[in-house]
């Protein structure tokens, strides 16, 4: 029995088509993968069947209902998690989950059996603020508002972008526990462990489906995108020439919680240093100290040769920093973003026209000079966001989680551009979810509960827990943390 029929479904923005002529089914109880690169048309398909978009041409149906003239009777069927929204982060836990129950016409109560197993986990927290979460608990949170109606089809557009991989893995074990219910399950997601738990996958690019197969087939047929060959770094910087971050016993706390605990360790220039843990683990917080956005409770660090205590300012305009959540003006010119972040480090107005330039030709951006940065590709805001945070030479750089959501490819290139500015000299100080990634890198070190439980080379760690990658390391120290990553 089908749950989901596709037949030659075209939805076109102006110029751009985002899906041209696009065909599939699901099975009812199937758990069934939208993936591609960013651009592929995968969230417009979702906003397609979930009725919030209607297609130019073609037809679809949820559960044998039109997505043209039984809006209705679709919306109380289905359960959406979108991408960039799905709480209100100013809304309490159980507010949240009355409201969206309120939506659909029902209460908490009436639909808790629907979502025990799920909202059980996260049940004690439901007086704080949604933004108050870890990424963890917001999936659980996310999932149990797209399920409070008991809905027949779930759709979750990259549910899991930006959390850690032992909570990505506990969000898949709790849809292998939904499909058991014989809810249809369709999900999109960068990650490769995740593709490999659907049953089968549509691959989309450029909005045409290019195969449709059990996930081993189509990882195969298109390896070139999906596991494109490793990068290998060459003529890296000699390992004495000197540490651009120093810290030692840092410590910060909120009253009684040690959110960073007493840690210690220093990056020499030229250094990738992979800084890694679990939502909740404290990585956040100590880059913010090191970054002069927040101050130390105790212990000492420099960072660029100053002071995180008392030259937090200077700090800041000698380091780059690049944020998942914020990065660039989209209401600006990619130009006009350069400009105005050359400006806030002092850069003179030639200096920065001269720049500008040979930057927009290395990234090939140079007939996209005075587009907006809104009407960018995910991967290319990524790209250009890296760029500008170097664009004045920076001593170091901070990329906190910087390729959230984007293709393999992409990511790829993206770590090229790391590679180039390591070799100047400059020092990369990352954070990642990505485990491939942290192969990447020269040095890493692993937070569990505030505190570094790790530290060396990808093939020291390995060696020492005895583990085949890093995603295994990873998992190994992460499941022994004892406090609540929120």
């Amino acid at each position: 029995m089908k749950s989901i029929e596709v037949e030659h479904i075209t939805k076109t923005y102006n110029r751009v088509t985002a899906l041209d002529d696009v065909s599939f089914s699901v099975d009812k109880g199937e758990v069934f993968g939208l993936i591609g690169p960013d651009g592929a048309g995968k969230t417009t398909m979702f906003r397609i069947l979930c009725t919030l978009l209607p297609a130019d041409s073609g037809t679809a149906t949820v559960d044998g209902l039109d997505t043209a003239s039984q809006l209705t009777a679709i919306r109380s069927r289905v359960g959406y998690m979108p991408g960039k929204f799905s709480l209100y982060q100013d809304l309490t836990v159980r507010e949240n989950l009355e409201f969206f129950a309120t939506l659909f016409g029902t209460t908490v109560d009436e639909g808790y059996d629907s979502i025990r197993a799920i909202y059980s986990q996260i049940e004690r927290f439901e007086g704080r603020r949604a933004g108050a979460l870890s990424g963890g608990m917001k999936q659980k949170l996310a999932l149990s508002c797209a399920l409070v109606h008991s809905p027949s089809v779930l759709f979750l557009d990259e549910p899991t972008t930006g959390v850690d991989p032992v909570s990505r893995k506990e969000f898949w074990d709790m849809l292998t526990m939904l499909k058991e219910r014989d809810i249809t399950i369709v999900a999109s997601t960068p990650y490769l462990d995740e593709v490999r738990r659907c049953e089968r996958v549509a691959f989309l690019d450029h909005g045409v489906v290019r195969g449709i197969d059990t996930p081993e087939v189509i990882l195969d047929r298109f390896a070139d995108i999906f596991n494109p060959p490793g990068i290998a770094r060459e003529n890296q910087t000699e390992a004495d020439s000197g540490n651009v971050i120093e810290v030692s016993h840092l410590v910060k706390a909120f009253g009684t919680f040690h959110a960073v605990d007493d840690i210690s360790f220093t990056v020499k220039r030229g250094e990738i240093f992979g800084f890694l843990g679990a939502n909740g683990a404290g990585k956040t917080t100590a880059m913010h100290m090191l970054t002069g956005l927040n101050q130390p409770t105790s212990g000492t660090g420099t960072v660029a040769g100053y002071d995180i205590r008392t030259q937090h300012e200077l700090i800041k305009r000698h380091i780059g920093y690049m944020s998942q959540r914020f990065s660039l003006y989209e209401d600006l010119t990619v130009a006009e973003n350069i400009r105005l972040f050359a400006g806030i480090y002092g850069m003179s107005d030639g200096e920065i026209a001269r720049k500008t330039d040979e930057v927009l030709e290395r990234l090939q951006f140079s007939e996209h000079k005075n587009d907006l940065v809104a009407s960018l590709p995910l991967g290319w805001k990524q790209k250009l966001a890296f760029t500008v945070s170097i664009f004045h030479e920076p001593s170091v750089v901070f990329l906190d989680e910087p390729t959230g959501g984007v293709d393999p490819a992409t990511r790829r290139q993206f770590w090229e551009l790391i590679y180039d500015a390591a070799q100047r000299g400059i020092t990369v100080f990352v954070t990642t979810h990505y485990m491939d990634e942290a192969e990447y890198c020269d040095r890493i070190s692993i937070m569990v509960d505030g505190k570094i439980k790790a530290m060396g080379t990808p093939d020291e760690l390995k060696r020492e827990f005895n583990q085949p990658d890093m995603d295994h390391v990873f998992t190994h120290l992460a499941r022994q943390a004892v406090r609540s990553s929120d």
